[in-house]
């Protein structure tokens, strides 16, 4: 017994510390994220004050010590304590090779596409998938057209493809009304197949997000099509084949078994 109770007394003594410790941290934290937050809202200020366009960016602690990241649309800068340097250009670990600036971007894409809602989407896939892919399109794309037909190999891999609009010669262009007419169409998804197979429409007009799906391309930064947005935000630019795609997604295509005679 008396062992018992020894063991009891220098496990609370040895707790002491900890508890100790633990409560100090709690007391001090509050005041370090203070302490961070009026650092970053100087160094914004000073920032503004050599360049006004960034009153609406957003400053933080960069992933490196001594630096802030700077968050402008799309556009991720790099500033010391001081403000009185501005670094361009991505942050790469070196340790891991990972691109920390391009971890950012992610992040931004796939926070505005979270904000969108499928009902403005062409959607093609299963209900429940396993990976989801948001690509932006253009009607009169050949590489999009590709792309295409390699839809049902995706969807029966539980890979959802959802189409934004961007035709990529504007929005006066005979793309942007082929887009409209497509999605002015009673089954869109059939119409979107045949303005990709270069196929005749009815050029119906109706209310559409052609336009704000455009706009948020261009806000993307989306240069051409297909261009690929997978659901943690990564970005791929371009046509890929579906098995390469697949892979890419972590989905192995099983190969075709062959028949014992």
């Amino acid at each position: 017994m008396r062992h018992t109770g020894f063991f009891q007394q220098s496990g609370n003594q040895m707790m002491r510390p900890i508890t100790y410790l633990s409560c100090l941290l709690a007391l001090l934290l509050p005041f370090s994220g203070m302490a961070d937050e009026q650092e970053s809202a100087r160094v914004k200020s000073d920032l503004i004050q050599a360049f006004p366009e960034l009153a609406g960016a957003t400053i933080r602690p960069a992933p490196v010590s001594g630096l802030y990241e700077i968050e402008y649309g799309m556009q991720i800068f790099y500033a010391t304590k001081d403000a009185k340097y501005l670094l361009t250009g991505d942050l790469v670990a070196l340790g891991t090779r990972a691109n920390l600036t391009e971890a950012r971007r992610s992040k931004i894409r796939a926070g505005m596409i979270g904000k969108l809602e499928e009902k403005d989407m062409i959607v093609m896939g299963p209900d429940k998938p396993r990976r989801t892919l948001t690509v932006f399109t253009d009607v009169d794309c050949p590489y999009c057209a590709r792309f295409h037909l390699d839809v049902p190999t995706l969807n029966r891999h539980g890979v959802k493809v959802r189409y934004l609009f961007y035709p990529r010669a504007g929005l006066k262009s005979e793309s942007y009304r082929r887009a409209v007419a497509v999605w002015c169409a009673s089954d869109r998804v059939k119409a979107i197949g045949i303005a990709k197979a270069g196929g005749k429409l009815d050029m119906k007009t109706c209310p559409n997000p052609v336009e704000s799906d455009y706009r948020l391309g261009q806000q993307l930064e989306i240069t051409g099509t297909p261009t690929i947005v997978f659901d943690d935000g990564k970005i791929l630019p371009g046509y890929v084949p579906a098995r390469q795609l697949l892979g890419m997604l972590g989905i192995q295509i099983e190969p075709p078994t062959t028949a014992v005679q």
